[in-house]
């Protein structure tokens, strides 16, 4: 996995761009030469997956033999593909986007809608809830909890910025905002809805906007800030 910011910055602008494409055909196709494009069908119903470009010029070229036709895109020009989630010992939701290069640890929970850029750590146990954000190269830690519609800054560029680096046992509140280099320690809470614009003390409750400090971490708060492993299982 890549964490540097010039040499993600390079791995992108390497990468091949793509615009995959599903296509749904109807017309007598059999018999002819697919090429590369994934086809599957028979009589007069055909599925074919592929490079937009690919299936676009093969429908041009075959234009004759198709009484219709319906193409189906979802990027354009995509420079990373998707996380292969299939081997991560983590729970991932439908809707989540999660980019190539990003790091999830063991039993991790990744919410519909979470969206986790390139270059992103996540630690063991952490749950990133519907609709966060966790941007390029942000490092969280074990057993944290970044709630819904939070937005965690990424940096790409400039390539010499810092990314966020929460502790282990953090919570960050909904709809709270981190900006980019912040550091947030251990065992730290941040209110819903704040922005933090400094760093966060560990074992400290952080609230506003801008976030300051309102106490120090006590027994009723760890009680409402409590994770369940069950969820994490």
């Amino acid at each position: 996995m890549i964490t540097d910011a010039y040499e993600l910055a390079k791995y992108i602008g390497r990468a091949k761009k793509k615009t995959p494409a599903k296509a749904y055909i109807s017309g007598d196709l059999n018999g002819l030469d697919f090429g590369g494009i994934r086809t599957f069908g028979s009589g007069n119903f055909w599925l074919m997956i592929g490079e937009h470009s690919d299936i676009s010029a093969f429908i041009e070229g075959h234009r004759y033999r198709i009484s219709d036709v319906y193409i189906e895109t979802d990027r354009r020009n995509s420079a990373l593909p998707l996380l292969d989630t299939a081997g991560l010992d983590a729970r991932i939701e439908p809707g989540a986007v999660i980019r190539e290069q990003v790091s999830i640890g063991k039993n991790s929970v990744i919410m519909m809608g979470a969206v986790i850029n390139i270059g992103a750590v996540i630690g063991g146990g952490t749950m990133i809830d519907m609709n966060a954000v966790i941007g390029a190269r942000a490092e969280i830690g074990a057993s944290c909890h970044i709630g819904a519609g939070a937005v965690i800054a990424g940096v790409l560029e400039p390539p010499s910025a810092s990314p966020v680096i929460i502790g282990n046992n953090v919570l960050i509140g909904a709809n709270a905002v981190v900006l980019e280099g912040i550091g947030i320690g251990e065992g730290a809470v941040v209110a819903a809805g704040s922005v933090v614009t400094k760093d966060v003390p560990p074992h400290t409750v952080v609230a506003g906007s801008p976030a300051v400090i309102i106490k120090d971490v006590d027994r009723k708060t760890r009680d409402k800030t409590k994770i369940m492993n069950d969820l994490r299982k």
